[in-house]
Parts: C-alpha cells; sequence; structure tokens
C-alpha cells in the first residue's frame, strides 16, 4: 500500500539555483522529505490519492538558510544613545557590549527570539543559526532559548559566543554552555541543534581558542568565530603575533573544514588562499558590515576560491529578500561590474550555500530525497516572469509580504501569508516589554 503525501503545484519550480526554473513543475512531498519532482500534469497522474496543494500564480523555492544571525539584536532597534559610535571598536566597547549583551536575561533573549522566529517564517527562512552572547545570563540560556525555538518548529542551530573579555571564568562558563547544549541536542534529536563558538582573537586567548576546537571536535561539530569583521582585530594581530587573524588560526593548528569564520570583511588575498586550502567555511553579512562601517567582504573572491560561502542577516533586517538584495548590489559596486554576484549566486548563497556552511544535509535543494524545506512566493510584478529572468525579478523586487507559505520538514508552519499559531501583536508587546528593560539598565 502507498504511502499518500501532499503534491504542490505552482507555476515555477526552483530545485537549485545552479540550475534554470522549471515552468509547470512540482514536488511530491511525504513526511519530511521530497519525495518526488516532475511535471504538475505528471504528478497529478502518478499520485491521484494525494492531497493537491494548488498554488497557481506562484514559485515554489528552497527555504532561505540565515547563516548567522544574532536574534537578540531586535532588542536594540532604536536604543536611546549619548552618541553615535565612532567606528567598530567604539561600537563593540562603548555600545554593544555594555548597553546591549551585558545586560541580557533569558526572558529578554526569549522575547526576542520568539518574535523573530515568526518573522523568518514570514520571510521564507527556514533554517537560521543564532549566536547569543550574553554574559551575565549563564548558564541556561541556550536551553531556554531552544524550547522557544522548537515550539514555533524551525530548523535552529545556536550557540553562546563564549568570550573571556568579562572574565577567564566566565569565558569557560560559555564554552561548557555550548558543550552541554549540544550534547543534549543530540539525546533529544529533532530539528534543534548546537555548535561550539569563541567571538575572536582579540577577546579570547590561544589556550581558550584551542580549547574550543577541541570540544567541538570530541562532539563532532563546528566551531564559529567572528573573524576580521573591521580593520580593528586585523590590525591588533599584525601588532600582537605578527601575522593575519587566519594565519594566526593557522600557527595555533586550528583551521580546516570544522572552522566556521563569519563577517570575513578585512581579509586578505592571502588569507582567502589559506581558507580556500584549509576548507574553512564563511558566512556573509552585507547589511549589517555597512552598518556598522566594516566594509565590504570580497566575497567574491572568496566564490571564487572555492570557499564555501552562505549568507546571513546578522540579526539586522530579518526581511531575507533585502539581505540577497544588498549581496547583490553592493559587490557591483565595488567591483565597478554589473556582472559580479549574478542573481542565481545570491539565491544559491541564501540557500544551499548556507546550509552547506551550516554543515546541516539534504537541506537547500527541492530534489528527491532532501528535506521538505521550502517557501512559496507570489510575485505581484508589472512584466512577465521567464525563466531567463526569474532569479532576478524575485531577487529585486519581491519582499517577505510576497511569501505565501513556509514549510520545514514537511511542516507547513505558514499558509496564505499567515503564520499557524501567532498572535504579532503578543509576540510584539513581549519584545516591546524587553527592550524596555534593556533599556533601562543601558541607561542605568
Amino acid at each position: 500500500m502507498s504511502t499518500k503525501g501532499t503534491i504542490i503545484l505552482p507555476d515555477w519550480l526552483i530545485t537549485t539555483p545552479h540550475e534554470a526554473p522549471k515552468a509547470e513543475w512540482g514536488i511530491r512531498m511525504v513526511g519530511d522529505k521530497v519525495e518526488d519532482v516532475a511535471l504538475n500534469a505528471e504528478l497529478r497522474t502518478r499520485y491521484p490519492e494525494d492531497q493537491v496543494w494548488e498554488a497557481s500564480g506562484q514559485v515554489l523555492a528552497p527555504g532561505f538558510v540565515d547563516a548567522h544571525t544574532h536574534l537578540y539584536g531586535v532588542l536594540a532597534h532604536g536604543i536611546p544613545l549619548s552618541k553615535a559610535p565612532s567606528g567598530f571598536w567604539p561600537f563593540l566597547e562603548d555600545f554593544w557590549w555594555p548597553l546591549v549583551e551585558n545586560a541580557l536575561d533569558h526572558s529578554m533573549i526569549n522575547a526576542a527570539t520568539d518574535l523573530n522566529c515568526a518573522r523568518m517564517i514570514q520571510s521564507g527562512i527556514t533554517s537560521f543559526y543564532d549566536c547569543t552572547e550574553a554574559p551575565y545570563a549563564l548558564p541556561g540560556c541556550l536551553s531556554a532559548q531552544a524550547q522557544v525555538v522548537r515550539r514555533r518548529g524551525m530548523r535552529g542551530i545556536l550557540s553562546f559566543e563564549s568570550t573571556e573579555r568579562v572574565s577567564a571564568e566566565n569565558g569557560l562558563l560559555g564554552l561548557e554552555e555550548n558543550a552541554r547544549f549540544i550534547d543534549e541536542c543530540k539525546q533529544v534529536g529533532g530539528l534543534v541543534s548546537g555548535l561550539m563558538c569563541f567571538h575572536t582573537t582579540f577577546s579570547c586567548s590561544a589556550d581558550f581558542i584551542k580549547k574550543a576546537f577541541s570540544m567541538a571536535a570530541e562532539r563532532g561539530v563546528l566551531t564559529h568565530l567572528h573573524c576580521s569583521e573591521g580593520t580593528y582585530e586585523p590590525e591588533y594581530c599584525l601588532k600582537n603575533f605578527g601575522v593575519r587573524p587566519m594565519f594566526y588560526y593557522d600557527r595555533l593548528g586550528v583551521t580546516g573544514p570544522g572552522m566556521l569564520a563569519s563577517q570575513c570583511v578585512q581579509i586578505s588575498k592571502e588569507e582567502i588562499a589559506l581558507m580556500a586550502e584549509r576548507g574553512i567555511r564563511m558566512t556573509h553579512m552585507p547589511l549589517s558590515n555597512c552598518e556598522v562601517g566594516a566594509g565590504i567582504a570580497p566575497t567574491p573572491e572568496l566564490v571564487e576560491a572555492g570557499v564555501t560561502v552562505g549568507l546571513g542577516s546578522d540579526g539586522y533586517i530579518t526581511d531575507f529578500y533585502e539581505v540577497m538584495r544588498g549581496a547583490f548590489m553592493m559587490h557591483k559596486a565595488s567591483h565597478l561590474s554589473p556582472m559580479v554576484m549574478p542573481a542565481d549566486l545570491v539565491w544559491y548563497l541564501a540557500t544551499e550555500g548556507g546550509a552547506r556552511a551550516l554543515g546541516l544535509e539534504k537541506v537547500g535543494r527541492l530534489e528527491k530525497g532532501w528535506q521538505a524545506d521550502w517557501q512559496l512566493i507570489e510575485p505581484h510584478l508589472p512584466t512577465r516572469i521567464a525563466s531567463f529572468n526569474l532569479y532576478d525579478q524575485l531577487l529585486l523586487y519581491c519582499n517577505m509580504r510576497d511569501v505565501r507559505a513556509t514549510c520545514v520538514a514537511g511542516n507547513v508552519l505558514m499558509k496564505d501569508g499567515q503564520v499557524i499559531g501567532v498572535d504579532f501583536e503578543v509576540l510584539m508587546e513581549k519584545t516591546r516589554e524587553a527592550a524596555d528593560r534593556l533599556w533601562e539598565k543601558a541607561s542605568s
């Protein structure tokens, strides 16, 4: 007896951005996987007993993978400041660390996580990696946050950004928080998992960094770090170690496929070559890099060198169409070439590229045997969509409001533009209350 499934029948199907979009093709979904991909007419004939999801006028695409975010960052939107940070280091030392991260507690993190999970679902994001630094929210903040993510049904990777900037003891608590959470997730199973994480070379000692990588290797997970987000870190490493950050990590013996480096804005050609040689993964945050005045990452060069690259929001703007537009446009401007970062490449970085950067298996494509993580987009455009222009049209002119449905592991989380089981007014009010408490701490 055959298992019943659901056939989804859109006008257009994106299986992978490496291929042209397919007109009048759809998928069959059984459980948490894609079981068949074919012409809509063929799917109707093959599976007459299946539930039919009519998606006329819509595009079925892989769900986005936000490969790097700080969900608690929404609490800092509009925070009162006596003066704006004048650069990357003042941004950290005078603003982000004392006024935001040092003030966070479990309830603040959870309120921001709940709202942002719902917003990500609205945006067609099905998987994400979140990095929390809250030195005074230890221990237990990841387990508490995971309950929220599990309730929302998303595929989430959570970590604590361990750092010795408060104290060596606090840094160790952060590493232990990650290790305990990774072990917990492996026991529980499901869509939520963890990885090891520390901050940077200028906030963590050599022994601390090596310990983080060792603990990750014992558990078979990646180790994440921020790298050269601005000019401060390369200058720091050159002054203190005589080499740039990637070569410092190489000297420590920790570079390799288990290393996930975010930002990588101010890196050299030689560092790019080293990353490619060692198999280091990278995540690119185009909009937040601009917002903090860090610069423009050499992402086209990283991709060209063969580095595995994903795309992230950094918690700055949740609408992933905006993030893609940033990656699509700013590199063209910086390279003085409209041929740089074509739309299909940006779509790849936003889907399978991000999944590969995070080590997620069978995520990011709509092909047989892959996870049923998808979004349905209903574009309202003044000109017609065709195979040759679909990637550009959607990237340039669509937003999260055009996403009509989102599905993770076969579970539909949004339908007809409505996130199931979510009252946004309630989530917004809880987030405002959390932000008010954060701001009160910041002003005291």
